[in-house]
């Protein structure tokens, strides 16, 4: 649609730019291919919006194919191991500070690794509108994996910290990178599953509680004073970093040797570089045998794309504000940007600060919660295992006409609200595994469907750094989250009650999010 919401107008001016009529192109069951893009004419730049109907067109012509599958479960991996190194410090904090962190600050690694995941997401979301996704994408995997390696052999608690936010460093580009890689590959009938991928974050979940059951219950790794407490009698938590860190180690390995990665094509018409786009597609249909009908002709007839870079490449504070500029070319894109980054705001203070206040807040109203460390971290790993279910509903709940993106996120967040409020009279260990397992489940709905949905409706020119914004605003909040909690009053309610009012906040700002992705494309 045109800004003014006409679609002659839309048409024509396709018509002008292209000195004719807009080429139908038809896919293999004869079906048109000239979709709507989620942003249309909202650029300003009208030959990228011409171009990227056409690559639009040429990668539904393509379709879905085994390079799709391949990217969804390497590109998962990222998405489980941003869950899983998030969850590694809070699992290894108290046995290692019990260690060697005596007189140092118990809250250290949790800001540790927020810090490390907001640089990481500003700098890999930056980094890839400048120098490709594909760079970033390769290297910032490796960086995690061997970090956290590392990080199991640290000496003291200074040196963990430094190296859990290196992990963080490394692992906070994931979420940007995974999602815009594998977006700007998807059929416009298949971006649905940008949101289903989203089971990946819970697999990462689960592995981190299983390898945590494993390591952190056994007596002879773990010690239970700190008096006592040596390298020699507390090596649990280190075999937890060890066995994560491998496991993200065989992850980065797999994304160079399983999928040599080629640049996105949208990036590559961003960046101005028609021919590459149009080898790009071409190769793909080639190898897997699929029409391709995109020619260098067709998208240089559009013009010359002006508004995506400076022309000089490379980092520099001009090109860091071109893209930032970006996010904010129109009214409604800017309002759009604003509330998205709203939405990750709040959930990242909701989220952690819930389940930092409330231990106290139930044994401050006799919640009888004394488990053995066994029955503690089954009951993590199942609460965990349940997180996985809910981007899979989700995947299937934002491909229906009557919901969509919007309504399935108020869906996700109203449900978890809900379930927040009821947690507040767990009075017993079977009532909180429940509960939490509630929680993990309709809050990963929610989740799934706004990291998918944040990626859908960005300009593809400045998708990873508006992005990276989003994740680190999320991540200010985890470290607001940790600081609050050591300086207030965790036996009050009001925490409790303020998460689930940000909960219902979040569904209804998402309600009323200016673009709707179904049945639409990314631009």
């Amino acid at each position: 649609m045109s800004e003014d919401g006409n679609p002659k107008l839309e048409a024509s001016q396709k018509e002008e730019k292209l000195g004719g009529a807009v080429p139908d192109v038809r896919a293999a069951d004869g079906g048109s291919l000239n979709g709507e893009d989620i942003l249309a004419l909202q650029d300003l730049d009208p030959a990228l919006n011409m171009k990227m109907h056409l690559v639009n067109n040429a990668i539904d012509e393509i379709g879905w194919t085994p390079y799709h599958m391949k990217l969804f479960f390497l590109n998962g991996f990222g998405y489980a191991v941003d869950s899983l190194i998030l969850l590694l410090q809070s699992v290894i904090a108290t046995p290692a500070f019990t260690e060697f962190g005596k007189h140092g600050y118990d809250k250290a690694l949790n800001i540790s690794v927020y810090v490390g995941m907001l640089t990481g997401a500003l700098f890999w979301g930056v980094s890839a509108d400048i120098i490709g996704r594909r760079y970033a994408f390769n290297i910032s995997l490796l960086i995690c994996s061997l970090s956290a390696i590392i990080a199991g052999g640290m000496p003291n608690w200074p040196s963990l910290g430094f190296f859990i936010a290196c992990v963080g460093f490394g692992g906070g580009g994931n979420l940007i990178l995974d999602t815009t890689v594998f977006l700007e590959y998807l059929p416009g009938n298949k971006q649905w599953a940008l949101t289903l991928m989203a089971a990946w974050w819970g697999l990462g979940q689960a592995i981190t509680g299983f390898i945590a059951w494993g390591f952190l219950v056994p007596e002879q790794w773990n010690c239970s004073s700190v008096d006592t407490c040596t390298r020699d009698n507390n090596m649990g938590w280190r075999y937890v970093m060890f066995t994560a860190g491998a496991l993200v180690f065989v992850m980065s390995i797999l994304r160079v040797t399983v999928i040599r990665l080629l640049e996105t094509p949208k990036y590559l018409l961003c960046m101005g570089e028609d021919a590459k786009v149009v080898e790009t597609l071409q190769f793909i249909a080639a190898k897997y045998n699929r029409p391709c009908s995109l020619t260098v002709d067709k998208l240089e007839s559009c013009g010359v794309v002006t508004s995506a870079h400076s022309g000089k490449g490379g980092f520099s504070v001009g090109e860091t504000l071109i893209h930032l500029r970006g996010l904010f070319t129109t009214r409604k894109i800017s309002i759009s940007t604003l509330m998205i980054w709203l939405s990750w705001t709040m959930v990242g203070l909701a989220y952690p600060l819930f389940y930092v206040f409330l231990p106290s807040y139930l044994a401050a109203r006799g919640a009888v919660l004394d488990v053995s460390t066994f029955i503690s971290w089954r009951d993590y790993a199942l609460t965990n295992v349940s997180s996985i279910f809910g981007p899979v509903l989700a995947g299937w709940m934002c491909n229906l006409p009557i919901l969509g993106r919007r309504y399935t996120m108020l869906i996700g967040a109203l449900m978890t609200a809900a379930f927040f409020f009821a947690y507040t009279a767990v009075r017993t260990e079977a009532q909180q595994v429940g509960f939490s397992c509630a929680i993990g489940f309709c809050l990963n709905v929610y989740y799934g469907t706004l990291y998918a949905y944040t990626p859908e409706v960005l300009p593809s020119a400045h998708r990873a750094t508006g992005n990276g914004v989003a994740v680190a605003c999320n991540r200010i909040m985890g470290i607001l989250s940790a600081v609050i909690a050591t300086y207030s009053d965790t036996s009050t309610s009001a925490p409790i009650f303020i998460c689930g009012a940000l909960l219902v906040a979040m569904g209804i700002v998402a309600a009323l999010f200016p673009f709707e992705p179904y049945g639409r494309r990314s631009s």
